[in-house]
Parts: structure tokens; sequence; C-alpha cells
């Protein structure tokens, strides 16, 4: 006999679960219980966004479901934050939130949340326990779901008497998920061969080392030009001759283009979304047809928005595979890649801003001096423009962005890769106000030994949104400027270590340092009010009365 938390603990491990995060509440001791005496590993983090944000980054640095357990009613929807960046994403992921006992339904109860309607058009799947002897039956069918087709976030809901009622029932085993085989590629090569202009446009999730490799590999054999979708820049060596950018916010104009232009798409994983797009302009799924290879591991998304002259169901790591594997004789396109790639390098070579301190350099900086495995993240705001645009990622694995445009997501994430790769450098990339969404996760840090570097960019306001609002509502400042800590001595406080960047010559030494303290640290960089993005400030836009 065991009670229900430790049905659940031991669940978990044998689906290979060896670290959770958690905010603790009095709806789940039971399992809080069951952790006491297993190899599980309990991250205690500061608020259930920043925990669900860092197991959704644990997933992507493992490749296996991350947990995140929380406590009912303000607890989920905490949580909801870390929910959606998995579900737009397509990361898999569990959540276990405590609920109210099971005779208290109906009633208002405290902290009563109906978790089915809540988070039902938010995650992959919702459910609640209502049996102690069928939380093996559950948990399995979660991790299943998670990691099948279009991979996402599943919610389990456990109310508190059940999970600690005792029951005697025997475990399930590890999931084996089931994969979509490759199928035979003829026909897409055949489609390949006969193109003049195509474009391979990378994104999704589950892809791997290999797969990347065996991508870089197939691409630079036949002269094939490769672009990525937003924040998947870590899918090719963005050093590749066959790498030519990214389809994400303020694209380059020429590769948006080339997309245009394409008389065959290759869309490996990716779902050819709005950003990828340029917000369905460039390629309008009501007025243009583009010749689409669609390759998806969820059939519901192939002809959902692009019709397909070859949908291929299959995880595009695999597909990437295969088509190395194989010995093809393509015709090749390496003069017009060469083209693109040139384009590609001319549109990073870094354009001045206005300050003492400039944030293209700092970018450089770090592109210059990182070792190719450390981990970058970040959150959202005109800041991560700069990263986007200037920064190369060298293999995957190294990049932690939101899809969604989460604000407040680079810190968790960033911590998450600390304590998961604690030997590798770990770089969080943040705005004034993308940080102090989540930066109470400091303590997080501290208490279990992350060490990442954040990099603050201080402009004093919400930049995007005043850049969005400069275009609409020229000279009209409302709600967007900010009232600043100093972000150094915060680190402090919290027991890291701080620097203040107020000049360009004043970073270097600050990186070197924040890198080798063993700790926690922000580096604060005092940025001029003028600067706004890679391409424009705001005299520059208010040159243009606003418009664009």
């Amino acid at each position: 006999m065991r009670h229900g938390g430790q049905i659940l603990v031991d669940q978990l491990y044998i689906q290979g679960v060896r670290r959770v995060f958690s905010v603790p509440g009095e709806s789940f001791l039971a399992a809080l219980d069951g952790l006491h005496d297993v190899g599980i590993d309990n991250v205690v983090c500061r608020q259930e966004g920043g925990a669900a944000m860092m197991a959704e980054a644990t997933t992507k640095l493992t490749g296996t479901p991350g947990v995140v357990l929380v406590t009912r009613g303000p607890g989920a929807t905490n949580a909801s934050a870390g929910l959606h960046i998995a579900m737009q994403d397509s990361t898999p992921m569990v959540c276990f939130v405590g609920q109210i006992a099971r005779h208290h339904r109906d009633r208002g109860a405290f902290q009563e949340v109906d978790y089915r309607a809540l988070f039902g058009g938010l995650v992959k799947w919702v459910a609640e326990v209502d049996q102690t002897d069928r939380l093996p039956e559950y948990i399995a069918r979660a991790f299943s779901v998670a990691q099948s087709g279009r991979p996402g976030p599943v919610v389990l809901a456990l109310p508190e008497d059940m999970l600690s009622a005792m029951a005697d029932v025997p475990d399930r085993p590890a999931v084996v998920v089931p994969t979509p085989a490759v199928p035979d590629l003829d026909e897409m090569v055949a489609r390949l061969a006969k193109a003049e202009r195509p474009l391979v446009v990378v994104g999704g999730s589950q892809w791997s080392p290999d797969a990347a490799t065996c991508l870089q590999g197939w691409a630079e054999r036949n002269g094939l030009p490769v672009a990525v979708a937003f924040r998947r820049q870590d899918r090719i060596d963005n050093r590749s001759p066959s790498y030519v950018g990214d389809l994400n916010v303020g694209p380059n104009p020429k590769l948006m283009a080339r997309l245009k232009n394409a008389d065959l798409i290759v869309a490996l994983g990716t779902r050819l979304g709005d950003i990828a797009t340029g917000g369905y302009e460039v390629l309008d799924p009501v007025r243009d047809a583009p010749r689409v290879i669609h390759v998806h591991p969820d059939a519901d998304e192939l002809n959902r928005v692009w019709s397909s002259v070859v949908p291929i169901v299959a995880r595009a790591s695999d597909v990437a595979m295969a088509l190395f594997a194989r010995d093809d004789d393509l015709p090749g396109w390496h003069a017009e890649t060469a083209q693109a790639r040139a384009d590609y390098e001319a549109w990073v070579q870094p354009r001045e801003t206005p300050g003492a301190v400039k944030l293209e350099q700092v970018i450089a900086h770090l592109d210059a001096t990182l070792p190719d495995n450390a981990v970058v993240a970040n959150g959202a705001g005109n800041y991560a423009a700069f990263l986007h645009r200037y920064y190369r990622w060298k293999g995957h694995g190294t990049q932690l962005a939101p899809t969604s445009g989460s604000m407040g997501y680079g810190f968790p994430a960033a911590i998450a890769a600390s304590i998961h790769r604690p030997d590798v450098p770990v770089i969080c990339l943040a705005g004034d106000g993308c940080f102090q969404m989540t930066c109470n996760e400091a303590s997080t840090a501290v208490q279990h030994g992350a060490k990442p570097v954040v990099i603050v960019a201080n402009n004093g306001r919400y930049g995007t949104i005043r850049m969005h609002q400069e275009r609409h509502y020229p000279g009209r400042v409302s709600g967007t400027e900010l009232a600043n800590p100093d972000f150094a001595a915060l680190a402090r406080a919290y027991g890291g270590q701080g620097w203040t960047v107020e000049t360009q010559e004043d970073f270097a030494p600050a990186l070197k340092a924040a890198l080798a303290c063993g700790r926690f640290a922000v580096i604060e960089l005092k940025l001029d009010r003028d600067m706004l993005t890679p391409g424009a400030s705001l005299s520059d836009m208010a040159a243009l009365g606003g418009s664009k």
C-alpha cells in the first residue's frame, strides 16, 4: 500500500524524471512527501510562472518532458504563462496541479477552479484524477500525449484527498512514444530536383544534435539554402555556408523576398506561421499558393493553412537524417545559396546605434568570445532583435527563447540551463522590463547553485511597445516608461554579483569577471534612451512622423 503522492513520484521516476520544478502548496503535500526519499531533485522556485518556464526550458535541453508541480487556484493560473509558452513552442511537459478535496466540489471552496475549463484551450490535454489507483494510468497517458504528434503541455489536476489516500496498484512501465515512420522520400526528392529557387525552412521541436548535423551536411552537399523559423536558430550552425538567416520579427528583407519568390519551400518541422511569413503578408494563405513540401509529425497540421504538394507525416529530425543518408543526384544550387549567404552576411554587419554602450557591439563580443556550447537565453523585447540578428548559434541545444514572445522567460530558462549544464557558460539577455517579470527567481538560482550571467539592457522603458506607440500615436507617450532599480545592487542583495556598464570599454572586463565569479551575476547596460532597434532610433522615428 502506498499513498497517492508516493505512487505519483514512483511513476515519475519510472518515466525517467530526475528533476522537477515546484512552488510548494498544501494541496499536494503527499507528493512532496513522496519526493522525500526518491532520487528526484526538487527545484523550489519563487513563483509558478518561473517554475513552469524552467520546466519548459529543461525539456528543450534534455529532449524529455519537463515536470512542474503547483498548487491550486492562483498557483495554477500563475503557471499558465509557462504552459502557454510550451503550447506555442510545441514543447512536451507535464504540469501537476493540486486540487481541492473531491467532496468539496461545486461549493466555491477555497481556491476551487475547474481546470478542464481553465486549461482546455491552452494545453494539449487536461484531466483530473479521481481515483488513487488510476494514477499510473493517467501519468503514463500524460507522458505519451505530451510527446506524440505535435508535442505540447499536459495538465493533471490532483485532488488532495485522492493524493493522500492509500492504494495497492502496480506501476506502469515507461511509455513508448508512438512516432511516425519516415515514408519513402522519392517524390520529395524528385520535386526538389526540378526546383530552380528552393528554400528549406526549418523549425519545430524534437530536434537533436545528430539531426542538426545531418541537416547541415545534406544542405551543404547539395548547395541548398536553409532559413530557420522564429527562434529556432540552433537547428543548424549559423556559420554554415547553407545558413541564410532567420524568418523573425524585423527580418532581412532580402530573405523575405527569397521566401516569396521560392518555387518550392521545404518546410521541415515548421508550421510556417504568421511570424515566419511576415504576418501572412509575404505569403498570404488567401491569395498565394506556394508549392510546399511539408514535413510535420502531426497530420492535423498538414494542409491546415498551406496546401502541400507533398505532405509528409514524420518528425522533421528523422526526415533530415534520412535525407542525409541518401545518395541523391540533385542538381545543386550552390551559386544561388552563395548569394543568399552573402545577403545574410551583409545583413548581420552591425549598424551603429546611439550612446556610449552599444548593444550591437555587446552581441558581437558575445559571438566572438563565448564557446560554441554556451547557452544563450532571452525573453521578449526590442533588445532581442539585436541578439537574433547579430549572434550566431553554433550548435543544437544552445538557444532558449520563446516563440510565443513571452517576456520574463530568459532568466528562468537560464537558471534551468545552468542547473542542467553546470560547467557550460549560460547567458541570459533581458530588457529592464523583461527581467523584472521574473527577477525574483534570483533566490532560486542562489539556492540551487545556478550561475547564469544576466545582461540587462536598461533603456528605462518597455521599448517594443514604445516603438509601436511612436508608429501609431507619435509623440504621445503613455504607459511605457519604467522606474528601475540598481540592477547590479539587486543581484548582490540576492547573494549574486553585479556590475554596471556605462561605456563600451567596461563590458568585456565585466563579462569576464561575471563568468568567473562562480555565482549568479548581473551586468547592467546603461543604454542611451534614443536607442530603439537595430535599424531605427526614437529620433529617426520622430523625423519620419512616427510612420515607417
